[in-house]
């Protein structure tokens, strides 16, 4: 097989994969010493290979390696012509493929779930957006009902001091302490 591109050799592996039912890993690439450009790029099964058991201390706990030693690969070059050439691919898995009972890759799920959540962001944010509108009313309300308020509490307070001139135009003060109203 050849490809137009690198990428395109590598969406193929990878679409290939997902229908098959395992994850690529891109594993080699060769460049070329002149220009540095890619000339050659290796991909295979994320359990290609097995682990390289490097303990940096001995805090360090030993995880269990998802590598089983899978040679299932695809190498492609780059020929003269531009185009990408398959020249090797080792079809071969020594573990079981990750298919669903449905039919669907795990990669699919994956998919799917998240169209699924990103429906739920829209539907909460649609919500957000409401209740958002509806506490900017409230406020609104609440600060109309202050500002009434508040026009009542001045009539008041006028009508009260109006209250005391009046008062103090009618009484007159005696002696200290005492009142005498006028006029009765």
């Amino acid at each position: 097989m050849e490809f137009d591109s690198e990428e395109a050799a590598r969406k193929f592996y990878v679409d290939y994969a997902r229908q098959v039912g395992f994850v690529v890993r891109i594993m080699q690439r060769r460049r070329s010493g002149i220009d540095g450009r890619t000339l050659a790029r290796r991909l295979g099964c994320s359990k290609q290979g097995f682990s390289p058991n490097n303990k940096l201390g001995p805090e360090k706990r030993p995880r269990p390696s998802a590598r089983e030693g899978c040679n299932a690969t695809i190498l492609v070059k780059l020929e003269k012509s531009g185009k990408w050439v398959v020249t090797r691919f080792i079809k071969d898995h020594n573990h079981p493929l990750i298919t669903a009972a449905n039919g669907f890759s795990k990669a699919d799920d994956k998919d799917k779930k998240i169209a699924e959540l990103m429906t739920e962001l829209e539907r909460q944010d649609q919500l957000c957006a409401e209740y958002r509108d509806k506490l900017l009313s409230f406020i609104k309300n609440v600060e109309e009902q202050i500002e009434g308020l508040s026009t009542k509490i001045q009539l008041i307070v006028e009508n009260i001091r109006r209250a005391e001139s009046e008062m103090q135009k009618c009484c007159k003060v005696r002696k200290p302490g005492y009142l005498t109203i006028t006029g009765v």
